[in-house]
């Protein structure tokens, strides 16, 4: 160790109280401090530069505050699968579609915090980590590859909302067609490019998913602002009765409906998925412990059920069996009340910005999965900023891509919702508190049947999910 004084002859005995002192006073890096005993029962004093430390040695608040937390784990939620949550009611029905957006957030953190307790009992740092750590080598890869598909889907559909609302679809106008009329800087390719370069592309080359916490508190308002004004647009309308009575029960009458139900369970699977940022939120959690995610957790369910069940309701009363499959594109007609063009734009063009700043903390996730998939063993991505950059614009460029071959985010949701989001939420979680439960903690009962019930329903809803999709595919096709 390089040092600028001299080197002091000490006993051991003055040593040995020396570094006693110093162990009380610094705590263990599991905070992310500073010394910590290695693997032979002795403090690594070679490895600590005593020139640079603190005069006054105190918590270092490096790490995330409980709300900055709850935002992006938030955010993880609360992106385009929102917009496809009033179609789910046209199809469901709202009172059986209200019962489910609750029963599916309860749901899924329960398998959150399985996720979260086993990671730390086996000091897990990725999701990945923890599915090797219960289930092997295999299924952790089979699990990157899911978080991969499932984000990069998320991602497509992000771009594709944005291109339906700014630059219009085959039945619907968009914003700039509406300001500008047609011409080429309404043309889809070149918005979601210009987009992507100027807007997204900043934001996903940050490095940590903490920095993303003031941008992701910025969309989870501009997500409640949105939901505010629809709930508000559609009580009025109810209020001067404008609004047809709403369906309340799935209607089982014809093929088509049958299938339509099918199709549509995966979807509502698919809302709360943000198990592949858990683990990263966790990581960076400010005097992290697993009683203080839980908390986390159930903050952020609560968030998601009443915003889910509010655009839900009011999003089916507004346009009933108009609503589309992307809400958003409904927002380009007279709202028959006052003031409607204005609150159009409004919604659509906050939507816009909400994706803009979801976007990163989707993509953080993919990136770091992606990583550690192909370039295992190197080291970690924050500490290379290069490999960082390149992995970075080599997704975001696979993304548009995918974003001008899919038709529209039914098709996307439908298929990532029946096969990835399932098995990231409701099939891996359980399955590892089942395998590790015989390591460590046990499963109190309940658990476990909660466990094996998560898994029953995972398979379930992916064969029924499949094959609606497929007979839908080919009932489309003919």
């Amino acid at each position: 160790m390089d040092s600028n004084y001299s080197k002091l002859e000490v006993k051991d005995e003055s040593f040995q109280l020396k570094t006693q002192a110093f162990r009380l006073i610094t705590p263990d890096d599991e905070n992310g401090y500073l010394n910590r005993p290695n693997s032979d029962g002795l403090d690594d004093g070679d490895d600590i530069d005593f020139d640079n430390l603190p005069l006054i040695f105190g918590e270092r608040k490096s790490g995330s505050g409980i709300y900055g937390a709850v935002f992006n784990l938030t955010t993880s939620i609360i992106g385009a699968g929102i917009m496809a949550l009033p179609a789910t009611m046209k199809v469901l029905g709202l009172f059986f579609g209200v019962i489910l957006i609750f029963f599916m957030g309860i749901l899924s953190e329960i398998s959150v915090e399985l996720l979260i307790r086993f990671a730390v009992q086996c000091k897990a740092t990725s999701y990945g980590e923890v599915v090797e750590a219960a289930l092997g080598r295999t299924a952790r890869t089979l699990s990157e590859i899911c978080i991969i598909v499932n984000n990069a889907g998320v991602l497509v559909v992000y771009l594709i909302i944005i291109g339906d609302v700014m630059s219009g679809s085959l039945r619907h106008m968009g914003v700039l067609d509406q300001w500008w009329g047609h011409g080429f800087w309404d043309h889809r390719k070149i918005v979601i490019l210009i987009v992507l370069v100027l807007f997204l592309a900043p934001l996903c080359t940050l490095d940590k998913i903490d920095s993303l916490s003031t941008t992701s508190a910025a969309s989870v308002a501009l997500a409640v602002v949105f939901v505010v004004v629809v709930f508000i647009v559609a009580l009025i309308k109810l209020v001067e009765g404008k609004i047809e009575p709403p369906r309340m029960m799935p209607d089982f009458g014809s093929k088509k409906a049958i299938l339509d139900l099918l199709v549509v369970i995966p979807i509502m699977s698919n809302a709360y998925v943000c198990h592949f940022n858990v683990q990263p939120i966790y990581n960076e959690l400010e005097e992290r412990s697993p009683s203080k995610m839980y908390r986390v957790g159930r903050m952020t369910t609560a968030i998601c059920i009443a915003v889910y069940a509010s655009t839900a309701v009011a999003g089916y009363l507004l346009f009933g069996k108009d609503t589309e499959s992307d809400v958003l594109t409904n927002f380009d007609k007279d709202l028959g009340i006052q003031f409607s063009t204005a609150l159009n734009y409004f919604v659509r063009i906050g939507y816009v910005l909400h994706l803009v700043l979801v976007f990163p903390v989707i993509n953080f996730s993919l990136r770091q999965t992606v990583d550690a998939l192909i370039f295992d063993g190197l080291n970690p991505l924050s500490e290379s900023r290069k490999r960082c950059l390149v992995l970075t614009f080599v997704l975001l460029g696979l993304v548009y891509l995918g974003s001008t071959m899919i038709p529209n985010i039914w098709t996307a949701f439908k298929f990532t919702g029946a096969t990835t989001a399932v098995s990231l939420g409701f099939t891996f979680p359980p399955l590892i508190a089942l395998r590790l439960s015989k390591e460590g903690n046990g499963l109190s009962s309940l658990e476990r049947l909660l466990s094996w019930f998560m898994l029953t329903l995972a398979i379930i809803v992916s064969i029924v999910g499949v094959i609606g999709n497929i007979y839908s595919l080919k009932s489309d096709s003919g």
